[in-house]
């Protein structure tokens, strides 16, 4: 158990630092709002090792950003670990309880749904007091910028998982750092394309759904 426990310890450090190198190397600003790679990272240390290595591997690398990086203070810290934990967490619990290419697409799937509407919620409530503006201006920029931003930036993360996972876990099994396992049915397949196109489509539709609806409860509020 002790050299099953520092093998997890040494993989989770790893996934953290390569997490936080993505921060560096595939950082685009778009306004106020900055897109990078580091959620792919994570995403799939939660499917290799659950959601709780997820979040320490989420939370830790925000630090880092925070202290390093990062220009929007506290608000960025607090924008970071809502947006990668709720992309992350869903997947890697759906994936720890069906680990098959169908569990592995819909924790993703969730995932983005999850982190758009998140992210929206937590642009109207958090974005005013940092921007110092009205709560009307964040809302009038929900469809034209928060929406696709966020949801775009899911959407990426998802596709990239889906095709960094399988070859980092080979990697790390011919270093001899993760064993086989017997009930992961993971493949990267035209099955699995098919599904994946099929479960943003409908990401796509439940996401649209819900800012429209939250936008009209705003208009009424």
């Amino acid at each position: 158990m002790k050299k099953f426990d520092t093998k997890r310890l040494v993989i989770t450090a790893l996934f953290c630092a390569l997490a936080y190198v993505c921060v560096f190397i595939f950082r685009i600003k778009v306004s106020f709002l900055t897109f990078d790679a580091k959620d792919s990272i994570i995403a799939v240390c939660g499917l290799l090792y659950g959601p709780a290595s997820a979040g320490v591997v989420s939370t830790t690398v925000s630090l880092l950003e925070f202290v390093t990086v990062s220009d929007t203070g506290v608000y960025g810290l607090i924008m970071n670990v809502l947006s990668t934990l709720a992309f992350a967490l869903p997947a890697s619990v759906m994936y720890k309880y069906r680990k098959t290419t169908v569990g592995a697409v819909s924790g993703l799937s969730i995932g983005v749904a999850s982190m758009t509407a998140v992210m929206l919620i937590a642009n109207l409530l958090i974005t005013p007091y940092y921007m110092g503006v009205d709560v009307s201006a964040v809302k009038g920029l929900l469809l034209p910028l928060l929406l696709p931003f966020n949801f775009t930036k899911g959407l990426l993360n998802a596709a990239l998982t889906m095709l960094i996972y399988k070859p980092t876990v080979n990697a790390l099994r011919i270093a001899k750092l993760v064993e086989h396992r017997e009930g992961s049915q993971y493949k990267l397949n035209k099955k699995t394309v098919i599904t994946i196109a099929c479960s943003l489509v409908l990401v796509a539709v439940c996401v649209i759904f819900l800012t429209l609806a939250l936008g009209g409860v705003l208009e009424l509020g």
